[in-house]
Formats: structure tokens, C-alpha cells, sequence
């Protein structure tokens, strides 16, 4: 075959045969399709759209570049997926309560995007935790505690890896063909049994409309389900932080706070059970999605699946005692400040996106791939959409290495919260449910 015919079919509009995206796939793995034909092939498919089938070929074609894992449990192996938000820590709820019902979770997780948190980068804010296994360690850890949170490999769908970094550059991330086959060539990888998908909505979220979720929570469910997981969507609101923290070793602390706190009324402990819920009622470990989140939030309020965590961190080489000394292993800034409310009203918009970048800009997030992050920053206790505020009271409290960073942070954070006269209801936690 021949990266031009194949790259002259996409400028026609035309939808190239699985044979021909199979072959393409693996050029870009293997080196045998250049750069620049990477990145007319992004360019097509962002031009035109290869349709569901189209879609699914190559999702498949690039998972098989690489390892595609395989499992010897006793139960069923599922996974979660979020497209991103901030505040938003639930893969540290979930594994573990999951893994209590009798699943088996090798969550293969990514660093921070954009302006969007990292589970890697989470995970990794605990002392002595390692995200980094090879095959054989992975599935040794999840048959011993039930879960782990890990990154994907070198030989993990290497032809995401390569076309990724080419979309970056050619203003080519925002295709939906392109986002679906990116996402999915790594998670059908793990060879789930199951899937839970949690598309996010609004202004902390990469898709700012219902309609742009909507698409892509479909384009996601039937391509996952086409490929043989059963994979179902919920669309969750990111108009505000999930939790009230924002930031590595913060975000741990919000985990830590509802799997041991008894939060059951939290919005990242109500998230949590009803994504659970529908994964146990998919693989069958409950009758339908309501008894199912019912399960989850028993688990996590009675303290299980706190012990399940402290298990899976300790054997990724984490703290043996974490669960019960959790506020002295987490590192802590050297600056902490408050941002008091200028004015009296009620907060009638949060910009997500822009506290995201707050936090990277702080050191909690990569500006380039080289950076180092810095775990211990962010912003806490940041105030919920509605809430009635008077002049002094706190908007957020900041957490910074420098002062002059702080500094920075709360200008940002003040043009990021809008306080109006009039209150407004806050939005739901969950849109819309997509099952197949």
C-alpha cells in the first residue's frame, strides 16, 4: 500500500478500507509513514469524517500496534475513562470500591493535559508510589489487591503515541474520529470486559456545549461497543471543580477526606457510586445501575474501600500506613494564602478552564513536557456555583511555592469567579445517560 493513495482518498472525502487504516496504523509505529504524511492524514480525517465504521477500524487498528493485554481472574475486568475536568480525582474513589465488589480494575491512566489534572500525577504525589509497571508486576498487583492505577507503556498502542504528538502541532486535536481512536486504542488495550465513560460538560470541561459531549459520548459508546466492550457514557457537569480542591497532593486529600470521612452526600462520592454503579451492572456484579451505585456508596462510606486503597498504594510501593497518616505523607506548599470576596452576592459562574490553568501556572501542571511538577500546590476549599457570598468571605485558598505566584494565582482566580445579585440553581451532576 501507499501513504499517498491512502492520504489522496481522505482529500476526496472518501473513507479508507479497514485494510488500508490497519497499514496506516502500523507505518506510524513502525517509522515507515513520515511526519509530514502524518500530518496530512490528521488533516484529512479533521476535513471530512470516517463515520462509524471508518471510526472503529482504526480505533482497532491502532490498539493493535502494540501489547494488547490479557487477564487469568476470578471476575470481571473493567475500566473508567474521563475526558477531563479539574478537580476531578474520582479514578482514586472508584478503583478501590470496585475492586471490593469483586471486579478486577487495571486502570491505565494519563498525565495532566491542558488544564486538566493528571491521575498519574495524582497517584504520584504519594511518597514512594510508582505508575510505571511492566505486564507481568501490573497483573500480579491487581490479582493481589483488586486494582491499580497505572501509565501506559512504550509498546501501549505506540501509533497513538506518534499521532498524537503530530495532531499537536498541526491543530488537528479537535476531530472527533481522531479524540475517539486516540482514547480507545489505549483503553480496548487492557481488554476490559467493560467500560464507563465519563464525558464532561461545561466550562471546566474540553467540550463546552451539550451537543459537542453528546457527539462524543456516542462517537465514544458505539466505537467501544463495536469493538466488543460494553461501554456506557454518562455526561457529568464540569461548570464547577468536582471537588473543592485543585491540584496534586490537594486532590489526594479531597480522596482521602470521602473515603474515610463518611462524605456520602460529596459531589466526587455521588460521581463515584453512580459511575460505579453502572459498571457493576454491566459486568453483572449488580442488577441494574441503582442497586449498583446504592453498593459502591455503602463501600466507600463504611471505610472498604479506604482499605482496599491502602492496599493498592501500598503495593505500588506507597506508604504501608497511608490511609491512617494520610495528612503527614502529602506534601504541603510553603506559601497558603486566602482570596476573600471583594463584594456581596452570590457566585453565578465558575470558569473552570481558567482555574485549571491557575494551578499549571503555579508549577501543578506541565506548560511543556519537561516540566516538573509540583505536587504539593493548587487551590482548596474554591466556593460552589450558588453560594451566597458576603465582602471577606473566602473564594478559594491558594497554595503556591512563591509568593509571587500566589499572587498571580488570585488574579486569575478573582476574574475566574463572577459574583452577581441574583442566585442561580446549581447545575446537575449528571446530564445525560448513554447506554448501548
Amino acid at each position: 500500500m501507499d501513504a499517498r493513495a491512502i492520504i489522496a482518498r481522505l482529500r476526496r472525502h472518501e473513507v479508507p478500507s479497514a485494510a488500508e487504516l490497519t497499514w496506516f496504523a502500523q507505518g506510524l509505529a513502525d517509522g515507515t509513514v513520515s511526519d509530514a504524511q502524518a500530518g496530512a492524514f490528521a488533516m484529512g480525517v479533521c476535513m471530512g469524517r470516517l463515520g462509524p465504521k471508518g471510526r472503529a477500524a482504526l480505533t482497532l487498528a491502532m490498539r493493535d500496534t502494540g501489547d494488547v493485554l490479557h487477564w487469568d481472574f476470578d471476575g470481571p475486568v473493567i475500566d473508567k475513562h474521563s475526558t477531563g475536568g479539574v478537580g476531578d480525582c474520582i479514578s482514586l474513589v472508584l478503583a478501590p470500591a470496585l475492586a471490593e465488589c469483586g471486579a478486577y480494575v487495571p486502570m491505565i491512566s494519563g498525565r495532566g493535559l491542558g488544564h486538566t489534572g493528571g491521575t498519574l500525577d495524582k497517584m504520584e504525589a504519594i511518597p514512594g508510589v510508582t505508575t510505571q509497571l511492566g505486564p507481568d508486576r501490573l497483573a500480579q498487583v491487581v490479582r493481589d489487591t483488586g486494582a491499580a492505577i497505572v501509565g501506559a507503556t512504550a509498546r501501549i498502542a505506540p501509533a497513538d503515541k506518534r499521532l498524537y504528538a503530530i495532531r499537536d502541532v498541526t491543530a488537528t486535536v479537535e476531530s472527533l474520529d481522531l479524540i475517539t481512536a486516540s482514547i480507545l486504542s489505549k483503553k480496548l488495550a487492557a481488554s476490559p470486559d467493560a467500560l464507563v465513560l465519563d464525558v464532561k460538560l461545561g466550562s471546566g470541561a474540553f467540550m463546552k456545549s451539550a451537543d459537542e459531549a453528546r457527539a462524543l459520548a456516542r462517537a465514544l459508546t458505539e466505537t467501544a461497543n463495536a469493538a466488543g466492550c460494553r461501554t456506557s457514557a454518562l455526561i457529568t457537569d464540569m461548570n464547577q471543580p468536582l471537588a473543592p480542591s485543585l491540584g496534586n497532593a490537594l486532590e489526594v486529600g479531597e480522596v482521602m477526606r470521602v473515603l474515610t470521612g463518611g462524605h456520602a452526600d460529596d459531589p466526587l462520592a455521588q460521581l463515584s457510586a453512580e459511575l460505579g454503579g453502572v459498571l457493576l451492572a454491566d459486568t453483572g456484579l449488580a442488577p441494574d445501575a441503582v442497586s449498583g451505585a446504592a453498593r459502591i456508596a455503602a463501600i466507600i462510606s463504611d471505610g472498604r474501600a479506604a482499605e482496599r486503597f491502602g492496599r493498592m498504594i501500598a503495593a505500588v510501593g506507597g506508604p504501608v500506613q497511608f490511609v491512617e497518616n494520610w495528612q503527614r505523607f502529602l506534601p504541603e506548599a510553603t506559601v497558603i494564602r486566602e482570596v476573600p470576596a471583594r463584594d456581596s452576592g452570590y457566585v453565578t459562574a465558575i470558569d473552570g478552564e481558567a482555574l485549571g490553568l491557575a494551578v499549571v501556572a503555579l508549577g501543578g501542571g506541565r506548560q511543556v513536557e519537561s516540566d516538573t511538577v509540583d505536587p504539593s500546590v493548587g487551590l482548596s476549599r474554591v466556593i460552589r456555583l450558588g453560594a451566597s457570598v458576603r465582602a471577606g468571605t473566602s473564594l478559594a485558598t491558594i497554595h503556591a511555592a512563591r509568593q509571587e505566584a500566589a499572587e498571580a494565582a488570585e488574579a486569575t482566580l478573582r476574574a475566574a469567579i463572577t459574583i452577581g445579585p441574583e442566585p442561580v440553581a446549581a447545575p446537575p451532576l449528571i446530564h445525560e445517560r448513554i447506554t448501548p
